[in-house]
């Protein structure tokens, strides 16, 4: 079952389309509607086995052939994308700050978002070592991953990108690892769990030191809990403002874990580039 939200005039048209148990995305940052081309973005699960690993695939399609290129950006959440692209597919790693992208002319893309911690066994190494950076697809599966970009880049059959995916990537299941679940799970407690507000609170739930968080997190996350829980709250703001919500902001500045307003919104706009008068005027 596929939920779908859309945004539609004469021209374009904008659409986003799931997988039900997916729900519809977070951090997509708020853009201007183009007069004309079109957009869509579809989130759609992948095979159960890859549960541990794999968070679900994405894919991009967009025509803006004759037009203006389009600025699309996001705060990126606390995971690695391999990305099947033209002119080159790349393994990106976790961005600690806002992602941009221009897109032009008729084209698509198609990305595997894996779980927190779940890259780990296929980088072999801490994966704070691609942090804020992106390496070659072949630099981490070798020259087998040719014929699966081969199939990728020219179709756009979302169940024949998925099928290709999915048999690639069962085919290399790793090992099972128990800090790949641990680490998943704190993540997790980290996006549920609003009341969340500092290191020390996550580590007292998890029953870990904060030097050990920050290890775990470092090796298999790539962004520090302290980030990873400052990221999550911003997610929530975006929420409350594409929502149209009245916002108070020293109460939300409570809520968020800020010392104040100022600081908040300081960190809006050193994060996004704007502050939030500027952002809610984007629509």
């Amino acid at each position: 079952m596929l939920g779908k939200m859309r945004q539609d005039a004469p021209e374009p048209l904008i659409e986003e389309s799931f997988d039900a148990a997916l729900g519809p995305s977070r951090g997509v940052m708020r853009q201007s509607p183009p007069a004309q081309g079109s957009f869509r973005h579809a989130r759609r699960s992948a095979a159960p086995e890859l549960a541990p690993w794999v968070d679900h695939y994405w894919m991009v399609y967009w025509d803006l052939r004759g037009l203006e290129p389009r600025l699309v950006e996001t705060l990126p959440h606390p995971n690695v994308h391999v990305v099947f692209e033209r002119p080159e597919s790349k393994v990106w790693g976790v961005s600690t700050t806002k992602f941009s992208r221009m897109l032009e002319g008729k084209a698509h893309c198609f990305g595997i978002k894996f779980t927190p911690g779940g890259f780990h066994p296929f980088l072999g190494t801490s994966v704070s070592t691609i942090t804020d950076r992106s390496v070659s697809i072949r630099k981490i599966f070798g020259g087998a991953v040719e014929a699966l970009e081969a199939i990728i880049l020219a179709s756009e059959n979302e169940d024949e990108m998925m099928a290709a995916a999915n048999a690639f990537l069962l085919r290399r299941i790793p090992s099972f690892d128990e800090k790949i679940t641990r680490t998943r799970q704190l993540v997790q407690r980290v996006l549920q769990e609003r009341e969340i507000l500092t290191v020390e609170e996550l580590a007292a739930r998890a029953e870990m030191s904060p030097r050990s968080l920050q290890r775990l997190f470092s090796q298999y996350v790539g962004g520090s809990p302290k980030w990873v829980i400052q990221r999550y709250r911003l997610h929530e703001l975006l929420e409350r403002m594409h929502a149209g919500e009245r916002l108070d902001w020293a109460q939300l500045a409570a809520e968020l874990g800020y010392f104040d307003q100022a600081h908040l919104i300081n960190d809006f706009k050193s994060i996004t580039g704007y502050t939030p008068t500027e952002y809610s005027g984007r629509q």
